[in-house]
Order: C-alpha cells, then sequence, then structure tokens
C-alpha cells in the first residue's frame, strides 16, 4: 500500500488585502449586519410595548420592517448601482429612522383608526415588494425593471406605503423623538426615490416606463 502525502502552501508571502476589490462586499455585509442589528432592537422594543398595553399598531410596522430585512438578504445582483455619497447618505438615512422610532405612552387617536390606516399601508408594502421580490435594493440600482401590478399606479409604491404606514404610526405614538426621526427619514425617502431614478432611467425600458406612469410616489402630488 503506497503512502498517501499531503502537501499544503502557505499564502504567498507579501500578500495584502486588496481594498478595491473587496471593499463593495465588505461594505454590503457591513450594512446588512446593521439592518439586522437595528431590527432586532426595534423588535424588542414594540414587543415588549405590545405585552405591557396590548397596542398592535407597531407591530404592524415591525412586520413592515421585517419585508425589508428579509429581502435585503434575498436580493439579487445589480447590473448598476450607485455608490455615491449621496446615494448612501440618503438609503443611510431613510433606512435608520424606522428602527429607531420608540413606543409613545399617550396615543392621539382611536387605536382602531391607527390599525385601518396601518393595514392599508401594509398591504400597499407587501404588495409592492411581493411584486418586486429579489429586485428589492437599499442602494439605487437597477435589479430589473419593475412595472406590474401596483407599480402601474406609482413608481414607488413600497415608499407610498411606508408614509402611510409612519403617519399611522405617530398617530398611535406621539413624541418629539419620533416626530424627528420620521421627518427625517422620510424626507430623506423621498430625496431618495429622485436619485434612485437617475439610475435606473439609464436604462430604455425604464425611461419608457416613466413616460406610462407618471407619479413617483403620491398621485396628483409628488
Amino acid at each position: 500500500m503506497k503512502a498517501i502525502s499531503v502537501s499544503l502552501r502557505a499564502p504567498a508571502a507579501g500578500r495584502t488585502f486588496d481594498l478595491a476589490e473587496h471593499g463593495p462586499l465588505l461594505a454590503d455585509l457591513t450594512a446588512r449586519a446593521i439592518i439586522v442589528v437595528l431590527f432586532s432592537l426595534m423588535a424588542v422594543r414594540f414587543a415588549s410595548d405590545f405585552v405591557a398595553t396590548g397596542r398592535v399598531t407597531g407591530l404592524f410596522l415591525l412586520l413592515s420592517e421585517t419585508l425589508v430585512v428579509v429581502l435585503t438578504m434575498m436580493r439579487r445582483s445589480a447590473a448598476t448601482v450607485d455608490r455615491s455619497l449621496r446615494a448612501r447618505v440618503l438609503t443611510s438615512v431613510s433606512t435608520l429612522g424606522p428602527p429607531l422610532l420608540a413606543p409613545a405612552a399617550v396615543a392621539m387617536v382611536p387605536e382602531a383608526l391607527t390599525i385601518a390606516l396601518s393595514c392599508a399601508g401594509l398591504s400597499v408594502v407587501i404588495a409592492g415588494k411581493m411584486t418586486l421580490g429579489r429586485s428589492f435594493a437599499l442602494l439605487p440600482a437597477n435589479r430589473g425593471v419593475v412595472s406590474s401590478g401596483v407599480y402601474g399606479i406609482v413608481r414607488h409604491p413600497i415608499y407610498m406605503g411606508y408614509l402611510i404606514t409612519h403617519v399611522a404610526f405617530l398617530a398611535a405614538n406621539p413624541s418629539l423623538w419620533n416626530v424627528v426621526a420620521l421627518l427625517a427619514a422620510d424626507t430623506a425617502l423621498l430625496a431618495r426615490a429622485v436619485c434612485e431614478e437617475k439610475t435606473l432611467a439609464l436604462d430604455p425600458k425604464y425611461r419608457e416606463y416613466q413616460t406610462r406612469v407618471r407619479w413617483r410616489v403620491a398621485p396628483g402630488l409628488f
């Protein structure tokens, strides 16, 4: 019987980490990790509030953000990605706002109304995200042009759903902290929609889609 020898070769001396090659991957992994951590903290806050008070409006917002985490983990690679500083700042502010929200002691309106509004907004978010599927992205990117379903009404229906659920959440949890966090997040969200379209409009298919669907987020307004 012949002996079998195994040779282990050490990495070449002087080999350095190529930031240009691995930087985007590290940035993507870091972004995903931050989202998961912030979402986990948000889940603890709103679950604790539900146990203590029985209020469910915050859980609707939590469900919406769950979809963000899931689809971020499952997204497909993009043909074009905007990695500019402006895109990163707008994405960060609009994404980090909701996970920083906190339950408030007293609601402004009956919870039945905020639940109904949350359901309406969440339905739009779910319809948009299910239509978008793995084309969902955080940074402005072209992962394929989607124009069916709710995308035949506005070009960014998910953002419209976010705004509706955010209004419902503020009505149920009014506080200066929540107002500031969502005002910053939603302002960045609308600016992000404009930023995204600069990337998407590089695709002739998207430019044709823009001519068919006029409004970005709110029909008749924006």
